[in-house]
């Protein structure tokens, strides 16, 4: 039998490794190969100072840390994205030229999975009275679209992916390790390119937190809709903003928590 590595990085599949695994099968263990999603420990500063970690895929660099700045408020200042250093070595470091404060104070661990973090906010957000609907068949296909998209999790059963959608087409996708991180990224990416977020919906493939739903109250997003469930807060949060949050969206069902005006 040829023994494999142990675990080498793969370059035809961008964000995996192989790795060798016994598999097991009718009474017996055989040799082969399995992908592993990469995890990176992140480091982002401003001016030089690091203001937190977290760990994440190592793609949409730039996407995941515009979504988590922007969205978190941690620089109070100017700051641009063209001018971010990104290096990529065993962990990957960022570092933002800015002006004005760093306000880094309140990080609190999220209930997300590898060290997600989010800031304690002191202002409430505003109300979302986007009157935007959608019916229920573009939901439905739209979502299906949207699952057909994760190539990182099909390969690696391991990731979670999150989306921004008009209601007909997909506008940004992202896969991560971290449910938080996919949304920061879908976020990020819309600011990059300037994509409103009033009439859109959030397609998320995990549990919908109170972290996800406040990122949506954050920016205006109205529909939120995820193939799992939304926490209790979660369903608080979302209805105080006036977010529409969709559950269990599978096949020709789903449950609707907050707002369900919206759906047509």
């Amino acid at each position: 039998m040829t023994v494999l590595p142990l675990c080498i990085y793969n370059p035809i599949v961008d964000g995996t490794v192989r790795r060798r695994i016994h598999k097991h099968t009718e009474g017996a263990f055989e040799q082969t190969e399995d992908l592993l999603a990469v995890e990176k420990k992140l480091k982002v500063s401003v001016n030089g100072k690091e203001v937190l970690r977290l760990y994440c895929t190592p793609h949409m660099v730039k996407e995941l840390v515009a979504g988590l700045v922007m969205t978190e408020g941690i620089i109070r200042g100017n700051w641009c994205t063209d001018r971010m250093s990104i290096i990529y070595g065993d962990e990957i470091s960022v570092d933002i030229p800015a002006e004005g404060e760093v306000a880094a104070e309140g990080v609190i661990a999220t209930s997300g999975c590898v060290g997600g973090v989010t800031f304690e906010r002191k202002e409430p957000f505003d109300t979302v009275k986007d009157t935007t609907t959608v019916d229920r068949e573009s939901l439905r296909y739209i979502f299906n679209d949207f699952q057909a998209r994760s190539d990182l999790y099909k390969l690696t059963g391991c990731v979670h992916s999150a989306a921004l959608s008009d209601g007909r087409v997909i506008l940004s996708f992202a896969e991560d390790i971290g449910r938080h991180n996919a949304v920061d990224k879908v976020i990020g990416f819309a600011l990059l390119e300037n994509i409103p977020f009033p009439g859109k919906i959030m397609l998320a493939s995990g549990r919908i937190s109170s972290e996800i739903a406040s990122k949506c109250c954050r920016w205006g997003i109205p529909i939120l809709a995820t193939r799992t469930a939304p926490t209790s807060l979660a369903v608080e949060i979302a209805e105080k903003c006036g977010v529409t949050i969709v559950g269990f969206v599978r096949g020709k069902r789903f449950n609707v928590y907050t707002h369900p005006e919206r759906i047509a």
